[in-house]
């Protein structure tokens, strides 16, 4: 069980702070119905847990030994985070339920795993803290901890789409529009880091 509980404390260390995959859960949570809300809670968790198992289980020394492989991922993830920002502040959602919001389910799953996979940030960090933490754990106890993040990104995903999607009824479309124009901005920011990223790379 303390395994468990370091795991889940863990998991929600790493996906706590606001990044690409909550602000892709918390726009859709604001502007679609809540069947289509919760089903993007659970791609997320899905595309969440593959990743937080890849990094467990080493994919950063994987990108650590190709450098070719590292660079290829930050060049594509800052065009496609980029280009999602852009997206996000060019957006005109209105709050109005009465109009067919959702958008189709192979975009819901090819964007969410962007976010999550097409993010060197994410791999990066996770490979440490996840990699770096496995290192100290005693024989056995592997499953534990990791059953422990995966937890930490159910309550998670789905504890934020419960709470936006409760409340978006008391939300204009002008607050929406405001969100969506900062959300852009800090997605968009994450895209430029990416690229600095890359260039630095090159030189």
């Amino acid at each position: 069980m303390m395994y468990y509980l370091q795991g889940l404390t863990m998991g929600l260390a790493y996906v706590a702070p606001i990044g690409l995959q909550n602000l892709f859960v918390i726009n859709t949570a604001l502007t679609q119905k809540k069947q289509r809300v919760f089903l993007t809670a659970l791609i997320v968790i899905f595309f969440d847990v593959t990743l937080a198992l890849a990094c467990f289980f080493g994919i950063g020394a994987v990108m650590e030994r190709s450098k070719i492989l590292e660079m290829a991922v930050l060049l594509i993830g800052s065009i496609i985070v980029m280009l999602i920002g852009f997206g996000l502040i060019r957006s005109k959602d209105t709050m109005d339920h009465s109009t067919n919001v959702n958008i189709p389910i192979l975009k819901v799953i090819s964007t969410a795993c962007v976010v999550t996979w097409f993010n060197p940030q994410a791999l990066i960090d996770g490979s440490m803290m996840l990699g770096a933490f496995k290192a100290t754990l005693p024989a056995g106890q592997e499953l534990h901890f990791i059953l422990g993040v995966a937890s930490a990104s159910f309550s998670w995903f789905l504890g934020i789409s419960a709470v936006i999607s409760l409340f978006s009824a008391k939300l204009t479309d002008k607050v929406l529009r405001v969100i969506n124009i900062v959300c852009g901005v800090v997605v968009m920011i994450y895209g430029v880091k990416l690229a600095y990223s890359f260039i630095t790379m090159l030189l």
